[in-house]
């Protein structure tokens, strides 16, 4: 019975620092817990993508679906693609930019997907890390939304594509 007061007391002081940070802090969180961490909808992105060879990637078990491997290059492509507007550049989305052909199945190819991804993501994250709260209600470059509305419909687009992810990996069986 004693531990429950302690629970109790860490959940308080943990809600009370998340109340502390500031709102780029909270949205890095919500950034990181998709991609690596202690979320509470389910698996991240990288343990969804854990296991899955270039072969399982490539393929389409849901007939007129992306394959894994295509999300995983869109995913990093929109990485890359607010990142650059977030420095100022406008970007014209090509259909090619949102969704990267996969050139070539292989063992190689997709482990480079996947540090794609990852090194796309720890870039964006990196400059997000330098915006301040002043600069939230800012659009990037060549948009109408705020940086606010962005920063969240990236953190929401990861996780969209993140249960497609789930979905097409019980596909496979």
């Amino acid at each position: 019975m004693r531990a429950a007061p302690c629970v109790a007391l860490a959940s308080v002081l943990r809600f009370s620092r998340e109340l502390a940070m500031s709102e780029i802090s909270r949205i890095l969180d919500q950034m990181d817990r998709a991609m690596a961490g202690e979320a509470w909808h389910g698996p991240t992105l990288n343990q969804l993508l854990e296991g899955i060879t270039a072969e399982q990637a490539s393929m389409h078990p849901v007939r007129g679906a992306h394959s894994i491997w295509e999300i995983v290059n869109h995913l990093a492509a929109w990485q890359r693609i607010v990142h650059r507007r977030f420095a100022g550049t406008a970007v014209d989305v090509t259909p090619e930019m949102d969704w990267p052909p996969v050139w070539e199945v292989s063992e190689v190819e997709w482990r480079r997907s996947l540090e794609n991804l990852r090194e796309s993501r720890a870039q964006f994250r990196g400059a997000v890390a330098h915006v301040r709260d002043e600069e939230l209600p800012v659009p990037p470059a060549g948009t109408e939304w705020s940086r606010y509305a962005t920063l969240h419909g990236v953190v929401q687009h990861d996780l969209y594509h993140g249960g497609q992810i789930a979905i097409l990996k019980k596909a496979l069986g």
